[in-house]
């Protein structure tokens, strides 16, 4: 599955639906968090739709359209997505619409998606109430789901978009307290990131890795962060055409890899430096391996290419 790219069209119409939605809140309602198991997932009807659309506002919202008499192996995929949101911390949230239960929704989707009829499964990913990317429709593997949850991930952060939803199933805070809101620590960074100030978001990335070297989340961040710095007004053409003409120069083969990774050919930007690994050696080869390691945070540790691409590495070096 290959990467998409966020890209804005048009609004859902909600006129259809024959109950009125509810004014939004700052959480979507419907007791997600107990009916999924999941406190970033909810699951959609009719009383609560435009609420979920328009918690796209704040952070993505991944609807998946299943049915468990049609497809009932789709609804293991809406399951799959409901707990695969649950490791964002509110990066996305999951609305999960059982097309048997909820005709009515299905077929304004349809509609507005200019189908007949609706397949299932399918899954959309929803931002400023507007289809983010493509509809994905057929079965999607775990595997594939979180990749593209990593792929959407890395979007994010690259341009800027840090809103996170708040978990469905949290306690309301006691009086006088204030509702915790995105990490505070991570917004220079995020802020420097939205103003295209890679410079300064890398050395904002950089503090938070200096003063807590097991911090994940600023870790990936400084990694993407870096890449996005030296790719700055690169025009890939020009890079290619470099690459192709000097298949031994380190920098020529390790730009075209940071650019293949921003353009979400994640495996080609491995396998790449991967085959430079091979045919380097000393200094330039270790260079080249530490700079497949930090794509490798850039990515995500946890990410099914990332594990790949080490055994690729490990097979490379010994």
């Amino acid at each position: 599955m290959t990467q998409q790219p966020f890209a804005g069209r048009g609004a859902i119409d909600l006129s259809a639906l024959k109950r009125p939605a509810p004014q939004p809140s700052s959480t979507p309602s419907g007791g997600g968090g107990a009916a999924t198991g999941s406190a970033y997932a909810v699951e959609v009807d009719e009383q609560n739709f435009q609420t979920v659309l328009q918690s796209s506002t704040t952070a993505p919202v991944v609807l998946v359209f299943h049915s468990p008499t049609q497809a009932p192996e789709s609804s293991q995929m809406a399951a799959d997505v409901a707990d695969l949101v649950g490791q964002y911390d509110g990066r996305f949230l999951a609305g999960l619409v059982d097309v048997d239960a909820q005709a009515q929704i299905a077929q304004v989707i349809a509609q507005a998606s200019q189908l007949q009829q609706l397949p299932v499964p399918l899954l959309m990913v929803f931002l400023d109430g507007r289809p983010a990317i493509q509809p994905i429709p057929g079965m999607v593997t775990r595997d594939e789901l979180s990749t593209l949850f990593n792929q959407l991930g890395q979007q994010l952060t690259a341009q800027g978009i840090t809103g996170r939803h708040q978990p469905l199933a949290a306690a309301a805070p006691a009086e006088g307290e204030e509702e915790a809101g995105p990490d505070p620590r991570y917004a220079p960074a995020q802020d420097a990131l939205a103003a295209g100030d890679m410079d300064g978001a890398v050395a904002e990335y950089q503090k938070l890795v200096d003063a807590n070297p097991a911090d994940a989340e600023a870790a990936a961040g400084l990694a993407m962060a870096k890449i996005l710095q030296r790719t700055h007004g690169v025009d890939l053409n020009e890079a290619r055409a470099a690459a192709a003409a000097a298949p031994d120069d380190v920098d020529a083969q390790i730009m075209v890899a940071d650019l293949d990774l921003l353009g979400g050919h994640v495996e080609d930007a491995f396998a790449r430096l991967v085959e430079l690994v091979r045919r380097t050696s000393d200094k330039e080869r270790d260079r080249v391996r530490e700079h497949l390691v930090s794509l490798f945070a850039a990515v995500g540790n946890d990410d099914p290419r990332v594990l790949k691409g080490r055994q690729a590495l490990a097979s490379a070096l010994f």
